[in-house]
């Protein structure tokens, strides 16, 4: 997506050819910094082929295991609520119910695939699948733009495939995929938008006009910065943890701005990113999220049955100040109301807590997991007695060696000024630190399922420094290279021995029993 740049004065500037030719400057290499892998063919058939086996990974037997037909877990919740959503063309309507406790969008999502295949597990599966896979690909092409080697995008796609929780949401008929999708979008514009910037202004410095204003030039229209709130939007239709992200993500392209203006050379850039980026950031990830959030309740605004699409009327509640507010969005002002009352009054009682509940400090390292299914009286594992279960579990390979990476992380963001760590970070963290400010609620192990990416992007990044560059000699790449080999290995090899618990497949009570490693597991 390009945009022409314009000088303060607004005029049109064509690049001269001869201007073209020179050298680069000291800032527009700084600007610029390192470029993108010129293998590009290579680097997108390396993407397509790790997409299409993670795609195969997470569509075989999708349709297991079900509860005799129905869904398991927290599906119970969210796949009737889809097929509401497809009986009454995009809204939800069980007041018998009344547990319609988030926006409608992944629901809408879900219904397509139960119109598609039926109510079945392949039907209210297939939709989360194939956003498990668009993940696949995202992190590939993340990795291979903050590292700039297309080796280290195909290693994050091998550990994105190879993660339990990532992948056990994507054969689940729930909600949190799809935020684990659309935030990892979001994150992609951000950072496509950030080498955007520095290309125009690179482009500025170039032509030496980057300095007639002492604000900095202006950036032209933004298109990845508009993407980015479209992405938001859509977690926001999906719940709303997407309020966190516009905070995290918003700060990050302002520190981004600010940091691309003071490498080209930009006399005030802090006052420059507020006076030229603040406002049209302000309209591009605060106000169209919320734009989207009100088009994901089309159908409840065009029904006349939606679940509280009248609540207003029949409660017979006072407008005030707000009569000069249409009654359908004061209705979805209480109805939004209501539902926030629930959340924060989800509690768990002291003598009877959930058997899987966890707390947010467990999830980095993946401590207490959560069982989806469970049958005892399964066949087909060679004995008498078999167990078929599922348990969304995070690959200790991985989900073990978060806090070294998130503090490796800090440090090379605080002490070496590393943006690419930094990004991460605030990714990983707008998805976590929320969660500490209202601990009593009833928490579990799959609200983590965004951090997933993150995670492995910010392993990517440390494995990347392992390896080295090729510059640093043979020998030092090679036992760079058998390092990060072995790694990937028990990665792999991890995912694997998890499978049978990942995928309900029947098993014998040992292996049931060898499956779970820590106490904390049962």
């Amino acid at each position: 997506m390009t945009a022409v740049l314009t000088r303060p004065d607004d005029e049109s500037v064509r690049p001269d050819p001869v201007e073209a030719l020179r050298p680069p400057t000291d800032r527009e290499v700084t600007l610029l910094g390192r470029g993108m892998p010129t293998d590009r063919l290579r680097g997108w058939v390396v993407t397509l082929v790790l997409t299409l086996i993670g795609g195969i990974v997470r569509l075989q037997n999708l349709g297991v295991p079900t509860d005799k037909g129905s869904p398991v877990f927290d599906e119970k919740h969210y796949v009737p609520q889809a097929w509401q959503v497809l009986r009454n063309g995009g809204y939800e309507d069980n007041y018998g119910y009344e547990l319609v406790v988030h926006p409608p969008l992944a629901k809408q999502l879900i219904a397509i695939g139960e119109w598609l295949f039926g109510y079945n597990g392949w039907g209210w599966r297939i939709m989360p699948a194939l956003a498990g896979t668009l993940i696949v690909l995202l992190t590939i092409r993340i990795a291979r733009r903050l590292t700039r080697s297309t080796l280290l995008g195909a290693i994050a796609g091998i550990l994105v495939i190879s993660d339990g929780v990532l992948h056990l949401q994507s054969r689940m008929g729930m909600l949190d995929i799809f935020i684990a999708l659309f935030v990892l979008a979001a994150f992609a514009c951000v950072l496509a938008d950030r080498d955007q910037v520095r290309e125009r202004l690179a482009t500025a410095v170039r032509e030496g006009w980057v300095n007639e204003s002492v604000w900095g030039p202006k950036l032209g229209f933004r298109w990845w910065r508009f993407g980015t709130g479209l992405m938001i939007g859509l977690t926001f239709g999906v719940k709303w943890s997407a309020l966190y992200y516009i905070v995290a993500f918003g700060l990050l392209t302002v520190f981004f701005d600010v940091a691309a203006r003071r490498a080209a050379g930009v006399e005030r850039p802090w006052l420059g990113t507020i006076r030229r980026d603040v406002l049209p950031a302000l309209w591009a990830i605060l106000v169209i999220p919320f734009l989207m959030y009100f088009a994901a309740y089309w159908a409840w605004f065009a029904s006349e049955t939606a679940t509280d699409r009248h609540y207003t009327e029949i409660k017979d509640i006072a407008p005030g100040f707000f009569a000069w507010v249409p009654p359908a969005l004061r209705s979805l002002a209480d109805y939004t109301g209501n539902v926030l009352h629930f959340h924060e009054t989800l509690v768990t009682p002291k003598d009877n807590p959930h058997p899987w509940e966890s707390k947010p400090w467990t999830w980095p390292m993946g401590l207490r997991p959560m069982l989806y299914s469970y049958n005892g009286e399964a066949t087909g594992c060679g004995e008498s007695r078999c167990i078929s279960a599922t348990m969304l579990i995070g690959t200790p390979a991985m989900w073990w060696a978060a806090i070294p990476m998130l503090g490796w992380a800090a440090w090379r963001s605080i002490f070496r000024a590393d943006w690419r760590y930094a990004a991460v970070l605030v990714g990983y963290l707008g998805g976590y630190v929320f969660w500490y400010t209202n601990i009593d609620r009833q928490m579990y192990f799959f609200y983590a399922t965004p951090l997933a990416a993150f995670l492995v992007l910010g392993l990517t990044l440390c494995l990347g420094q392992i390896l080295g560059s090729a510059r640093r000699g043979f020998e030092r790449r090679g036992t760079g290279l058998l390092v990060v080999s072995l790694y990937v290995g028990l990665v792999v090899a991890n995912f694997a021995w998890l499978w049978p618990i990942l995928n309900g497949i029947a098993i014998t009570n040992g292996q049931w029993e060898a499956e779970r490693w820590l106490p904390s597991w049962r």
